[in-house]
């Protein structure tokens, strides 16, 4: 967990942690005495409908948990024991979770090539224009509608919102500086004009005078006037204004991806739409051009007239 710590944000600890935990309680064993077997074992324990359980998910077919989270607790338990064979002060002589199943090839050779648990690729969701405009009608003052808009418009994480600082506002560039991004990665994003409009208004007339955060986003009643909003808070916010709008479901991270999928609709480039994001891979970024209609309307349009005109010529 150090090593974890050392690099990841506080969420992130407290994940591995509770990986671990769980592992370790199902397995219940000393960690130099596990070995491939209990892994197995403990997929088909995870894979294994929960109690009660009667949905079958659509996406994978299966009772049990998701194999994103299966696949996230292996990881979590292999790098445990990576980081016990660096070490080179215990016991353990190997790591217990494999690579994937042996594939035997022509001439005898064996290869890892089927993954132990296939997690399925979906596309997130997105909100209409219709849907984030009654989204942003129900939120209920400057700072609630100034933070969704830094989601829907500027793409932002939830993290990355409420780890604003005031010093980070660049309004006179339009800009806004991204100081605690994912992974620990900084950066300077664009921000519309709308958003920067929507602070000024909670800034000058509802964020505390005299408090000592230079937070941005802080909490405006109760015991906790003034103090940083957590990621709780937001995450309450965000759900009374679904409810009030009659949205079905919406999330933080629903937002950010509405925002790339229109921006990437109007026609941004999808190397831009990489450093808004601030994706360290294009193949993060990707997945936009498959929620964007019209990119593949057009290319299969443009495509198919080719198509037609070769076959014309022909006759």
């Amino acid at each position: 967990m150090v090593l974890v710590a050392a690099r990841c944000r506080p969420n992130t600890v407290l994940a591995s942690a509770f990986d671990l935990k769980v592992f370790f309680s199902i397995v219940g064993k000393d960690p130099v005495e596990v070995d491939t077997a209990d892994v197995l074992a403990f997929i088909a324990a995870q894979r294994a409908p929960r109690r009660g359980a009667t949905v079958v998910r659509i996406e994978d077919g299966e009772r049990g948990l998701a194999g994103r989270t299966i696949k996230r607790r292996l990881a979590t338990i292999a790098g445990l024991y990576e980081y016990l064979l660096v070490r080179g002060d215990t016991p353990v002589v190997r790591n217990p979770v494999p690579r994937g199943l042996a594939l035997r090839r022509d001439g005898g050779r064996v290869v890892r090539g089927v993954p132990l648990i296939r997690a399925p690729r979906t596309l997130p969701r997105v909100i209409d224009p219709e849907e984030a405009n009654l989204f942003l009608a129900a939120l209920r003052t400057h700072r609630d509608r100034a933070m969704a808009e830094a989601m829907l418009l500027g793409g932002l994480r939830r993290c990355e919102v409420l780890g604003l600082r005031l010093a980070d506002m660049r309004p006179g560039e339009k800009r806004l500086f991204i100081a605690e991004g994912k992974g620990g990665h900084q950066r300077v994003v664009p921000i519309s004009a709308r958003f920067l409009t929507t602070l000024a208004s909670y800034l000058d007339g509802e964020r505390p005078q005299g408090i000592e955060t230079d937070r941005v986003f802080v909490v405006l009643k109760g015991r906790r006037r003034g103090l940083p909003l957590t990621a709780a808070g937001l995450d309450e916010i965000v759900s009374g204004a679904r409810r009030r709008a009659g949205i079905d479901h919406l999330t933080c991270h629903q937002l950010r991806h509405t925002c790339f999928t229109r921006l990437r609709e109007a026609g941004m480039a999808l190397e831009a739409i990489q450093a808004q994001a601030g994706h360290r891979s294009i193949e993060s970024t990707r997945i936009y051009l498959h929620l964007a209609n019209d990119w593949l309307a057009g290319e299969y349009r443009r495509a198919s007239e080719a198509i037609d005109a070769q076959t014309l010529a022909g006759d």
